[in-house]
């Protein structure tokens, strides 16, 4: 990641204040694959420095988020998650078994909504799409491969090899 599209990077050019606690938060956010909640960035970030607070989590999470730096995303398990705000698109598969969210863009339900709209009416401006679904395949890595398999992607089994 080029140090221009670093959250730490947009953060300063936005003009908040980057104490060293705010640092450590982004850069584990930067580093982060998944869709932390408050709880699981404070356990990243506390690792790296034991001095930052639940507290400072949340009220970190929160300007970041008002400054359109952090997006909340909601996947109905009662736990707000957050991701980059300026990441590429894409879409989220939602394991209710066990909540893990894969993301996935796929070229065809894209452009089917993009279809949709014109249809009636409407320039599509922008979309959220989540499925909700219990695994078919016996194993996480089976799972996973199918994933890779139906939607092209290069998800970490791919990168590993499965």
């Amino acid at each position: 990641m080029a140090k221009r599209d670093t959250i730490r990077h947009r953060c300063e050019g936005a003009g908040l204040r980057m104490t060293e606690q705010r640092r450590v938060i982004s850069d584990v956010l930067d580093q982060s694959r998944d869709h932390p909640d408050v709880e699981e960035l404070h356990a990243r970030a506390n690792a790296r420095d034991p001095k930052i607070s639940l507290a400072t989590v949340y009220r970190t999470v929160k300007v970041f988020e008002e400054a359109g730096i952090l997006e909340k995303v909601d996947f109905g398990d009662g736990r707000a998650r957050y991701e980059d705000a300026e990441r590429a698109h894409h879409d989220h598969l939602i394991d209710v078994t066990t909540g893990r969210v894969i993301e996935f863009c796929d070229p065809e339900i894209e452009a089917l909504q993009e279809k949709i709209a014109a249809k009636l009416g409407y320039r599509l401006q922008g979309h959220r799409l989540e499925l909700y679904g219990v695994p078919e395949a016996t194993s996480e890595e089976d799972r996973v491969a199918e994933a890779d398999d139906a939607i092209g992607g290069d998800t970490p089994a791919k990168k590993a090899g499965h």
